[in-house]
């Protein structure tokens, strides 16, 4: 399925996460829109991110890697949809080629981040649309949660320095 870059897709299988970090609501949106902070936590608990591209604009791409505990890398990349500093960010989600359990190589979903301000703290809803598996929404819920940890800890070693 492809998903209409400038309309919408249907709901298929959906994932929503909602997390509040002890961030300001810019330094979040940074933390998903900049490379050097993507590199951080862009990937589940234990595993490593190999590299991270942007061009963000809308209609620009994001790529990026990351390999397992086990050394399996997988490649992911999107489009940018929706740019609205700093409150929301809508891009597509695809894995390049994998063929591990819960993975669709060429499957697009889209990926919705509206992050509310709450002063020094930032609540951030996350939803992912167009699943169209039980074990792909489990297992990229799961992916996504431990991801929400490394970006956590990111963000509080990012208010440290400051």
């Amino acid at each position: 399925m492809t998903i209409d870059h400038f309309g919408s897709m249907p709901a298929g299988k959906v994932i929503e996460i909602e997390r509040e970090f002890q961030a300001p609501r810019e330094l979040v949106f940074r933390a998903w829109t900049e490379e050097k902070h993507l590199m951080k936590w862009l990937c589940p608990k234990d595993f490593e991110v190999l590299f991270v591209t942007i061009d963000l604009r809308v209609g620009g791409s994001w790529r990026s890697g990351m390999k397992s505990p086990l050394g399996v890398t997988y490649v992911m990349r999107g489009i940018y949809i929706e740019i609205a500093y700093p409150q929301r960010l809508v891009f597509t989600h695809q894995w390049e080629d994998n063929t591990q359990p819960g993975h669709e190589p060429g499957h697009e979903t889209l990926i919705n981040v509206t992050l509310a301000d709450l002063g020094e703290r930032t609540k951030m809803r996350f939803k992912v649309s167009g699943l169209t598996t039980d074990e792909s929404r489990d297992g990229q819920a799961q992916g996504w949660s431990e991801a929400f940890g490394n970006l956590e800890a990111s963000l509080l070693r990012e208010q440290e320095l400051r």
